[in-house]
């Protein structure tokens, strides 16, 4: 999504280099960049003229310290003021209010207000183990119900039936007293989009707002409209109390403006970014993070975060127990790395939270989410003796099983290949001063390593 920004950004410290001190007169090529970097990502003009006048007032006279250059030092600046730029910290909903606290989602059809209404549902479920509810007062949209009912059936989500025939106060009420009754914790509202603000509309949602007295009223805004996710967002803030903005389709191919430019223009925090049309695809939004993103530093911590939430202790347990002997490391476990990077949004969404050299070497290495599914495909294609003992695999085996996963005998050689490397390393890794052999034994084989 920032791949554009993040390269004009990082370019910039190539431009400064010998100075002792960050100046006037030799920072001011680097803003010129950080000017342009911004308005082609679509970022609103006012926060660029702002956001570079306070780069500028804060640069000046920065001290290069240690083994940093200029560019370096600049690049810490421009980090610190993006992040002042998206708020500077995480804030977390709000669910302190008697059960069941209320949360209203709103913004304009085709945002992903209902992907985004079940995703937090899980999202509530599993991180902060609460008992929610769903709900649609969306009766103009046909599908919209059958949706979001689809969606929570799929989560194991509770879901409150409502039909087109009904109207949406009504919907709500009936939702709100469902809750109480059967003592949901939080109750989540998915409510009626155009394709445009109209006054019908928002007096729609005003009422909602006021019959439910939400604790949360969060607007759903998509990335990719650029600019206009800003004017769209500044319009709902004037009709309603907002208290956050969630931004989705960061995936895509948006330039990213609309993530710097969001918070400053509207007041509201941006509370959740939706990163992958997954069920697991949503993420509470860190400034600092964010703007770690942007100038190629990666996201190391989400990353993490990530591994904790979604890869599966057990097999883990098992598979550094394998690396500690170097003995029964098999396909099936080969297998079960793969289905655990796929449950983290497959190797692009860990590429995209790397820093940028780390992510550009792995994008060298040409492994992508496709290989991963073809990887997978030809291991299921084997026996389970074949799985256990790979050594069994010869050339009619081979043949076999590149016919039952519809690819080439090459693929199936390759596969083998890299199950090899894979072992030899572990072997290493169990014995004495395992880490450095195994990275001297990576080195020239992997891009980036010497």
């Amino acid at each position: 999504m920032l791949d554009n920004l993040t390269q004009r950004l990082t370019g910039v410290i190539k431009n400064l280099r010998g100075q002792a001190r960050l100046s006037e007169s030799n920072i001011q090529d680097a803003l010129r960049e950080v000017r342009m970097a911004l308005l082609e990502a679509d970022v609103a003009l006012p926060v660029v003229k702002e956001f570079v006048a306070q780069v500028k007032v804060s640069a000046l006279g920065e001290e290069v310290v240690g083994n940093l250059n200029p560019g370096q030092a600049l690049i810490g600046v421009v980090h610190r003021e993006l992040t002042k730029l998206m708020g500077e910290h995480n804030d977390a909903l709000n669910l302190a209010a008697v059960p069941p606290a209320v949360i209203l989602m709103a913004g304009l059809q085709g945002a992903g207000k209902t992907t985004t209404s079940g995703k937090l549902a899980k999202l509530l479920r599993d991180q902060n183990k609460k008992k929610v509810l769903l709900v649609s007062c969306d009766i103009y949209r046909p599908a919209a119900i059958e949706q979001l009912r689809t969606l929570a059936k799929q989560l194991d989500i509770d879901f409150f039936s409502s039909d087109i025939t009904q109207k949406p106060q009504d919907i709500a009420f009936a939702a709100l007293d469902f809750a109480r009754k059967h003592h949901h914790d939080v109750l989540i509202v998915d409510t009626a989009g155009r394709l445009a603000i109209d006054s019908a509309m928002m007096a729609e949602i005003q009422d909602l707002h006021a019959l439910l007295k939400p604790i949360e009223t969060l607007f759903v805004v998509d990335a990719m409209t650029g600019q206009d996710a800003v004017n769209t967002a500044k319009a709902f803030g004037d009709a309603l109390p907002l208290t956050g903005i969630v931004l989705t389709k960061l995936d895509g191919d948006a330039r990213g403006g609309a993530a710097l430019s969001v918070r400053h223009v509207t007041g509201k925090p941006i509370k959740f970014i939706g990163v992958s049309e997954k069920v697991n695809g949503l993420e509470a939004f860190h400034p600092e993070r964010m703007a770690s993103r942007v100038l190629g530093m990666g996201d190391v911590l989400s990353l993490i975060e990530e591994v904790h939430r979604e890869v599966d202790h057990v097999e883990a347990e098992k598979l550094a127990k394998k690396m500690q002997t170097g003995k029964g490391f098999d396909l099936n476990d080969f297998k079960m790395q793969m289905v655990q990077m796929r449950k983290m949004g497959g190797m692009s969404a860990m590429m995209d939270k790397l820093p940028a050299q780390m992510s550009q070497a792995a994008a060298g290495a040409k492994v992508d989410d496709k290989s991963i599914y073809r990887l997978e495909g030809i291991i299921n294609s084997m026996t389970m003796a074949e799985r256990s003992k790979p050594e069994l695999i010869k050339a009619s085996r081979k043949r076999r099983i590149a016919m039952g996963a519809g690819v080439q005998v090459m693929h199936v050689n390759q596969l083998l290949n890299q199950f090899e490397q894979t072992q030899k390393m572990m072997k290493l890794f169990s014995k004495g001063g395992g880490m450095a052999k195994m990275m001297r034994s990576m080195a020239g084989k992997m891009p980036g390593m010497r």
